[in-house]
């Protein structure tokens, strides 16, 4: 397996992972699927890393600006989803490690995470790499006909 900077040839199976997340799951209270396009867009506008196993990319890390303002300047929000297939083999782990590399190169300090009540994995994915649990939002999401909780959580990456 290899983590590498995403391009514009990887936004097909970008968008068909986050597209397999969006319809199957309340992981994330989107509900509108992602093109090709719009992913290289994406992926021109802000950091992404694909992890990519015999030619194929199995996951994506990113982040991007968690709000305006520049007094959020070293705030960023990430996202990080696998394929099925991927998940509970240390390539998340992986994934996040070299996100998080980046984002210390880029001068960012902590890392957010928004992530929904419905995904216990998720909380206990980042409370492991020592992700903190700062607020959670209730009822804020609604997906499938349900309300659902968003839980923030943050890393701080530097010091200072």
């Amino acid at each position: 397996m290899i983590i590498r900077p995403a391009c514009a040839d990887d936004a097909e199976a970008i968008a068909a992972i986050h597209n397999a997340v969006i319809q199957d799951t309340l992981v994330t209270f989107t509900t509108e699927l992602r093109t090709a396009a719009s992913v290289a867009v994406d992926i021109s506008n802000r950091q992404y890393l694909v992890a990519e196993l015999n030619g194929q990319v199995i996951g994506f890390a990113t982040y991007g600006p968690f709000r305006g303002g520049p007094g959020y300047a070293h705030t960023r929000e990430h996202s990080i989803h696998l394929t099925p297939d991927a998940q509970g083999q240390g390539i998340g782990r992986a994934l996040m490690a070299a996100l998080e590399d980046t984002a210390r190169a880029e001068g960012v300090h902590v890392l957010v995470a928004g992530i929904s009540s419905a995904n216990p994995g998720a909380i206990a994915f980042h409370t492991a790499l020592g992700f903190a649990e700062v607020g959670r939002m209730p009822e804020v999401g609604r997906k499938q006909g349900q309300w659902l909780d968003l839980v923030l959580m943050q890393k701080i990456l530097s010091p200072q």
